[in-house]
């Protein structure tokens, strides 16, 4: 690992002009590729303290060796030298995007003496108009049967053309009026052409006039008699609605834009493409990538229309590109958009209207793509066998931990605090095995008691539960599905208050299991809820949880079970008693099923969190003052943080809060002084009745 201070450029070496870097290792391969407004200010910020880096950022200037840059004019000429970099060295460091599957696109090889229309997958190239891309090849088949009607185009391969050009005789479909047959000479090189261009016209989005054209030769036909030449004419028109029934009208018509979603997450991330053309939805696409860099959504949507646009010219750049968050330097994009295009192209977010909620349909099919793509990767059975051999070797368990349970804390400053509890076996979410609790026991954003107070009260069941049930005291053997019949999820116990987080802890009260008689049981009499212990522990952050999980196992006598912490932001794994953490390689199967099931955990967590104080907020005792809307409410809660705090305030403390005068301050005092807590059955943090049942399923 390289220190970058041993490259570091000498002050005032680097100029404070518009211009793009290069980092490289020590074997000169070019590891990333970037563009700045200001050379200076942008490479002086790679060399700062390394704590301070993003993780990304920080292993990319540990594996270099060197750095380089060059000046250029202006920043449009930046974002191309960048994007002509990337394409030449293909940095490891740099986003790439990849299509998520190999979309089919409708060719038309205009480079041709005659040009040919045909479905073409991977690489495009010169001389031949693309179209699409489209879901499906079958897609493109039909579409192009109804348009050979009217355009007549070649669609032969070249050795059926040179067969022909040698026998004499047209193939198929230049016998059925498919194929105007320039093989044998029925049209010349000009007029073949003519029609290959009317059919890129069309295909174009410039229909309406093609349409209109047709149905005025129909009608003058039909005046002069000429019935058959009228009936094909009509023919025609019909197979051309039909071919533009096909995509459905989104926008304005003669609307040509392309429209870019982002799906993201802490790892990857996807983009759906939407391209319009004359009012209709003409293709799409999506690509994934890999977040090797340290990138927000501004960022890679800029990487995006790199990518897409870098070796596009004319028409295909649309004038309007729809984006979900700008670039960090639009003017600069917009106008390298223009050069490629040719005249104005509009980049920006949409606001209102048809192009904001397409853009909510290409947003949504952004993130089911993601989740796909996850899905597939999880669902691969050699892909989690390996993840789940990674983890073992990295916290040194003796096998593979077939069931994991992955706990996470949510509260907002110290309100509402619940936690949950995911589990993952043989690598893949059981969610029938969710849990989630209630921590009533204390008040204030403390993670390290709820954590502790939530190990405890899971495994205080589950020792009850084994106790009660010895015949089911062992695990289930390795690769049996414990789970499969488990039955609706049960509620977790009350909380016990917790203790402070250092010094010896006692075991936290949790209420008595009901009865034998009483307590719900599978047909093969196995207990349900807390019955299957994990093979490993998995919590929501960093040392200090760790620290606090195990101790709750201690207490309770159990060492059997391996307990870890995952920390977001630099994605480290903690292990109890270890001052340093586990560093899983950024590509490893381990560390990308570990994000899975913390990000799970989180969600669900979160979930629950917001539908409890949103519960609260809806019976918050202000809503008995009169007078007081929804607006006023929100500021005294953001001004005081919380009811309890507000209860506590005096009148003229609440006459501090802009929109609130004396005579409201009054009323809402008297509001809360009517509504104080009595008693044990009142969360004194809220003002919340306390419900008996503090857990449920998901």
């Amino acid at each position: 690992m390289a220190d970058p201070s041993s490259y570091r450029p000498k002050p005032g070496q680097i100029p404070d002009s518009p211009g793009v870097y290069k980092f490289r290792d020590e074997h000169r391969r070019v590891i990333y590729v970037g563009k700045a407004k200001n050379l200076r200010q942008r490479v002086a910020n790679y060399f700062q303290d390394l704590a301070n880096l993003h993780p990304r950022t920080r292993t990319m200037v540990t594996t270099a060796a060197s750095v380089e840059w060059t000046v250029v004019s202006t920043e449009v000429e930046a974002l191309q030298l960048e994007y002509s970099w990337i394409k030449e060295f293909d940095p490891r460091f740099n986003v790439k995007y990849r299509d998520d599957k190999s979309y089919p696109y409708l060719a038309v090889t205009l480079g041709e003496e005659f040009p040919r229309v045909q479905v073409m997958r991977g690489a495009k190239k010169k001389g031949v108009r693309y179209f699409g891309p489209y879901g499906h090849a079958w897609a493109i088949r039909e579409t192009v049967d109804l348009m050979l009607r009217v355009f007549p185009v070649r669609t032969c391969s070249a050795g059926v053309f040179k067969n022909a050009e040698r026998t004499g005789r047209p193939c198929l479909l230049g016998y059925i009026g498919k194929c105007s047959a320039p093989c044998v000479g029925r049209v010349t090189p000009e007029e073949h052409r003519e029609l290959a261009e009317d059919f890129c016209d069309f295909m174009a989005g410039r229909t309406g006039a093609y349409i209109r054209r047709l149905e005025k030769d129909m009608t003058r036909a039909a005046e002069e008699m000429e019935y058959e030449r009228a009936a094909r004419l009509r023919d025609d028109v019909g197979a051309l609605k039909r071919a533009m029934e096909k995509s459905a009208v989104v926008l304005a018509d003669a609307t040509d834009a392309d429209l870019i979603a982002v799906a993201e997450d802490e790892l990857e991330a996807a983009l759906q493409i939407f391209h319009v053309r004359g009012g209709r939805v003409r293709g799409q696409r999506g690509w994934v990538t890999d977040k090797v860099e340290a990138v927000d959504t501004s960022g890679l949507v800029e990487h995006a229309l790199q990518q897409l646009y870098g070796e596009e010219r004319g028409d295909a750049v649309p004038k309007e590109v729809l984006v979900p968050a700008l670039p960090e330097d639009p003017e600069a994009v917009s106008q390298w958009l223009a050069e490629r295009r040719g005249s104005q192209v509009s980049l920006r977010i949409p606001q209102r209207g048809d192009k904001k909620d397409l853009m909510a349909t290409v947003q949504r099919n952004a993130q089911q793509a993601l989740g796909l793509h996850k899905t597939k990767r999880a669902s691969d059975l050699t892909t989690r066998s390996r993840a789940l051999e990674e983890i073992a070797e990295a916290l040194g368990l003796d096998a593979a931990p077939l069931r994991i349970e992955c706990y996470d804390v949510s509260h907002l400053q110290g309100d509402d605090v619940v936690a949950s509890m995911v589990v993952f076996e043989d690598g893949l979410a059981r969610k029938s095995e969710y849990r989630r609790f209630q921590i009533k026991g204390f008040e204030g954003q403390d993670d390290v008691r709820s954590m502790h107070e939530v190990i405890g009260r899971r495994f205080k069941r589950y020792l009850q539960e084994k106790e009660r049930t010895g015949e089911w005291e062992e695990r289930p053997p390795a690769g049996s599905d414990p789970a499969a019949t488990a039955g609706p999820a049960a509620t977790a116990g009350p909380a016990a208050a917790g203790p402070a987080p250092t010094g010896p802890v006692p075991a936290p009260a949790v209420a008595a299991a009901p009865d034998d008689a009483t307590e719900p049981r599978e047909d093969d009499g196995r207990p349900k809820r807390f019955a299957y212990p994990p093979q490993l522990v998995v919590v929501d952050g960093g040392q200090p949880q760790v620290a606090a999980a195990q101790r709750a196992l201690d207490e309770l006598g159990i060492d059997d079970i391996a307990v870890c912490g995952l920390a977001k932001r630099l994605e480290e794994v903690w292990l109890p008693h270890d001052d340093d953490p586990v560093v899983l390689p950024r590509s490893s199967e381990g560390l990308y099923l570990l994000q899975r099931i913390r990000d799970e955990a989180h969600r669900f967590a979160i979930t629950y969190q917001r539908a409890k104080r949103a519960k609260r907020i809806r019976s918050s005792p202000l809503d008995d003052v009169a007078g007081l809307g929804e607006t006023r409410k929100q500021a005294l809660i953001k001004h005081f943080g919380s009811v309890k705090k507000l209860r506590q305030a005096t009148i003229d403390e609440i006459c501090e809060v802009p929109g609130v005068g004396r005579r409201t301050a009054e009323s809402v005092a008297a509001a809360l002084a009517a509504t104080a807590p009595a008693g044990p059955a009142v969360n004194t943090a809220t003002g919340e009745i306390i419900e008996e049942d503090d857990g449920g399923s998901s």
